[in-house]
């Protein structure tokens, strides 16, 4: 038996790997292909020398090339080409295609069309996600999802050939709706696997980074940058994808259904770092609508298979992925310096795009003017930023703390600073008011609880050198009272737990109106992300989390069903007042 081994130009993820194996396969005289997307070469053993033509023939389809980096084995009848390399005019297109990207970026987010934060994170849009499987299936999904989709219609069609038009189109339909429901059951199952695995604040960054690195190396790809990051990227068992497709060829009328449940399982890039971010989310919900979302996006690539397979072809195709390849390497980058908040790390990626931005502050601290012994201070939360950031407060003298949280977004919606013990919700019509009074100099930080805000927000406290003289109430004596006298007066009691093996249960109250109610949770497991603070967003009550039992007390005041949620609102449990 005798072998030759092939570059293969154009192969963007792993999923690419079985596609040319199980496409050379089929050539006459080929006895076994062994594909390596890191390397970018296929290994093919033949008893029969296969044609050129045959083997340019298998791939041509599926957007791939071949040459022969070293024609030199026994039989060889095949010519030598060269491996194709970005040229000079490709890195100026590469470029050019970064500044149009950037510059309409730039314009959007001058007229407030885009978010805040634009990247794959906790508070993008299930609009946004839709966006990303629209581009991921004509760039990368296409040829993986797109050749299996085509197998199995083909073999449908072949074994029913009396079939009318509908008919024939029924296993594309039967193929989408399995890859709809499998994408949304399987991301929900993703998501709570996440809250299982209780994964702190700090790691879900380090997650997020490896997320984005995912995608940076995926943009590469598709640009034909940095061949050798590609051994970098993981994969899924080689073993189980040939098994799905080898179920293509079956008869079985609901083979198009089951298939197309299994492409969860073939992911491209882009359906990669999708499942990686739902895990740190660790919510059944946001798994399943964001990988829903993303599934539609690739629908419309997928109904019109035939069409989109002729039209992506030649110079758009040329065109198109440089387009991809650019605003993905763009949104995991993004998407780093979303991870490096989370880490606590003070590097900010994404100043040099928000540097002639009139609604970010500079380094310059905003000092606290003193009315009647209090030092007041005011700050406005547009999206995940807080405008300004930075304060100089005097020690010893209470502060009046006025935050406008009527534009925040997310885990934005909830401030927390544990130097200071706070943790408060925001409304959404209003100021809150925060009344503290810093007892020691330094700097007293405050964030979201994920960390996602405003990078070195804080408050920076001085000497009272000029011997300021206090306000004799402080403004937080009366909270701390009222709360204590209804700890000590008759209310409700409810007690729930969180924990690995039950989650939030029980997870459904029924409490009477106008009866304090004393909310204890129990965390069995340290709880971190969004989970760190649970609020009542109804009655603005926060609940930061500690390992054990946590108590917070509430009035419930009229008929209807309230929720417990995280810090980025997702629904925990339910009272039901009556």
């Amino acid at each position: 038996m005798k072998k030759v081994e092939l570059k293969i130009n154009g192969m963007h993820c792993a999923s690419c790997e079985v596609l040319i194996e199980r496409n050379f396969k089929k050539i006459r005289g080929i006895e076994k292909v062994n594909v390596n997307h890191a390397t970018g070469k296929a290994t093919i053993y033949f008893s029969q020398t296969p044609q050129y033509k045959d083997l340019e023939a298998a791939v041509k389809e599926g957007g791939y090339s071949i040459s022969l980096p070293n024609p030199r084995y026994s039989g060889s009848n095949m010519p030598r080409t060269t491996v194709k390399k970005n040229t000079g005019k490709d890195f100026i297109g590469i470029g050019a295609t970064f500044l149009i990207i950037v510059a309409v970026y730039l314009v959007l987010k001058q007229f407030d069309f885009l978010p805040d934060n634009f990247s794959i994170s906790s508070n993008m849009s299930y609009g946004f996600v839709f966006m990303i499987g629209l581009v991921a299936a004509i760039s990368s999904c296409i040829a993986v999802t797109g050749g299996l989709l085509l197998a199995v219609a083909g073999k449908y069609n072949e074994l029913n050939p009396n079939l009318n038009g509908y008919q024939k189109f029924k296993p594309h339909i039967y193929f989408n709706i399995g890859r709809i429901i499998s994408y949304t059951l399987l991301g929900g199952a993703v998501g709570a696997l996440g809250s299982v695995l209780t994964i702190s604040t700090k790691a879900t960054g380090f997650l997020t980074i490896f997320v984005s690195l995912i995608m940076v190396i995926l943009g590469f790809q598709l640009l034909n940058l940095f061949p050798w990051l590609r051994r970098f990227q993981p994969k899924m068992p080689k073993f189980l994808a040939h098994r799905i497709h080898d179920a293509s060829s079956s008869g079985n009328k609901g083979a198009p259904f089951f298939l197309g449940a299994s492409t969860f399982f073939l992911p491209c890039g882009f359906t990669q770092a999708l499942q990686l971010y739902i895990l740190t989310t660790g919510n059944f919900t946001v798994g399943a609508l964001t990988m829903l979302a993303f599934s539609l996006g690739t629908l419309p690539a997928l109904i019109s298979l035939g069409a989109i397979s002729s039209f992506v072809k030649g110079a758009f195709q040329k065109h198109f992925l440089r387009f991809a390849g650019v605003f993905v390497v763009l949104l995991g980058l993004f998407n780093v310096n979303n991870g490096l908040a989370l880490t606590g790390s003070s590097i900010d990626l994404a100043q040099i795009f928000r540097q002639n931005n009139n609604t970010i502050q500079t380094d310059t601290s905003q000092k606290a003017g003193i009315i009647g012994g209090k030092q007041i201070v005011s700050m406005k939360i547009s999206g995940l930023s807080y405008i300004p950031s930075n304060f100089t407060v005097v020690q010893g003298i209470p502060v009046e703390w006025h935050v406008d949280g009527t534009e925040a977004q997310g885990c934005a919606r909830v401030i927390v600073s544990s130097q200071l013990g706070i943790a408060e919700y925001l409304p959404a019509q209003g100021e809150k008011v925060i009344s503290f009074t810093p007892e020691q100099t330094g700097s007293v930080a405050f964030s979201c609880p994920m960390g996602m805000t405003t990078r070195g927000s804080a408050f920076e406290v001085v000497p009272n050198i000029e011997g300021i003289v206090p306000a004799t109430d402080s403004g937080t004596s009366f909270d701390l009272n009222s709360e204590q006298q209804i700890l000590n007066g008759p209310f409700q009691k409810v007690s729930l737990e969180m924990s690995r093996e039950r989650g939030v249960y029980p997870n459904s109250f029924k409490i009477k109106k106008n009866i304090p109610v004393q909310l204890t949770i129990d965390a069995k497991v340290p709880l971190g992300g969004c989970m760190s603070v649970m609020v009542i967003p109804e009655y603005a009550v926060t609940l930061p989390m500690k390992l054990g039992e946590n108590k917070t007390v509430f009035t419930p005041t009229k008929a209807g069903t309230i929720y417990l949620t995280c810090s980025m609102g997702s629904k925990m449990a339910q009272f039901v007042v009556e």
